[in-house]
């Protein structure tokens, strides 16, 4: 099995860290990227990281003849799709750029997989297709039940890729359901850097750098340990080593496989903040606002079926999270650019 892996939008944020550990454990990821929402210099940061020369091939995921070039030019047997728009406001206003992106964009890389015999794929999606939670932690088998078109796009997908692979066996597949990512590689060269900005952590620190005044909570009256929304922060690395769990278990077992990505643990905004200044040594100004539409009080993961099937578990805390973070944003003030 040859050790080229295609990663789709592989200087994202993501990505970019996936690379790294790609890399780490052996692997030449081939990164696919058209840099709508990154920068090609995180591939130049993978480069220094990792002491080991990257290939960057431009391209858009709806292309499906680029798609097959790049493929067959490298022999790629195995991709990680990363490739997708990810902001869920910009999706309420903006639906039919989310579904063509995601939507066409997933379906001309499975058809470009026919055509060049490219057997295993492992798939970005969200905790966003459990919609509001009807129990905690959330386990696979929770309903599905999306209330924004990013989190529409994501369960169309996953859909997609189970219908294709039920269809010709020969073909798998790993659905990877993400909680919330933060943190950095400890470099702090390359990180999270937002276009359109929606996580919470990267308002807390351009606060810590004086790019903002305050950060924004979002109402603190739900039900939770001090009112403020509870959830489940997962580290980027560790994320990143458990696409890599997912790839090997595809190949090995040859089966199928869907799982949470998480740590199991819920963190409040508050506890998030909290837990920043410590690490940092900063003080982060906040500002209680109203409630965004279509938040939950709390979502977080159970990971029981993770560590079962992947043999992976999270092992960076929360502090950790925020000292990568914080360390990332101080050296790179103004991201990649």
């Amino acid at each position: 099995m040859t050790k080229n892996i295609l990663v789709t939008g592989g200087t994202g944020y993501i990505g970019s860290h996936t690379c790294i550990e790609l890399i780490k454990a052996g692997y030449n990821p081939i990164i696919y990227d058209n840099f709508s929402n990154s920068s090609p210099k995180a591939a130049k940061r993978i480069e220094e990281i990792t002491g080991k020369s990257v290939v960057l091939e431009e391209g858009d995921i709806r292309n499906k003849e680029r798609l097959v070039e790049v493929i067959k030019k490298y022999d790629c047997k195995s991709v990680i799709h990363f490739a997708g728009l990810k902001a869920v406001g910009e999706s309420c206003e903006q639906p039919l750029k989310y579904y063509d992106n995601n939507i066409c964009g997933s379906l001309r890389l499975l058809e470009a997989m026919v055509e060049t015999n490219l057997l295993y794929i492992v798939f970005s999606s969200s905790c966003t297709v459990y919609g509001e939670p009807q129990f905690l932690p959330l386990t696979e088998t929770h309903p599905l039940s999306t209330i924004n078109p990013y989190g529409h796009t994501k369960l169309v997908i996953e859909g997609m890729i189970e219908n294709f692979t039920t269809a010709n066996p020969k073909f798998k597949s790993a659905i990877l359901r993400y909680f919330n990512p933060t943190g950095a590689d400890k470099s702090g060269k390359i990180g999270e850097d937002p276009r359109i900005m929606g996580n919470l952590m990267p308002f807390i620190t351009q606060a810590a750098i004086g790019k903002r005044e305050f950060v924004n909570v979002y109402r603190n009256n739900y039900d939770t340990k001090d009112g403020t929304g509870v959830r489940d922060y997962i580290h980027v690395v560790d994320l990143a080593k458990a696409h890599i769990k997912a790839l090997e278990a595809i190949i090995n077992k040859q089966e199928n496989i869907l799982v949470n990505v998480g740590t199991g643990k819920g963190y409040s905004v508050l506890e998030v903040i909290e837990t920043f200044e410590k690490a940092s040594g900063k003080k982060i100004n906040y500002k209680i606002c109203e409630r965004r539409a279509g938040d939950s009080a709390a979502s977080y993961a159970d990971t029981t079926k993770a560590e079962k099937v992947l043999g992976w578990k999270a092992e960076q805390d929360l502090f950790e999270m925020c000292e990568d973070s914080f360390r990332w944003q101080s050296q790179n003030p103004n991201g990649f650019e």
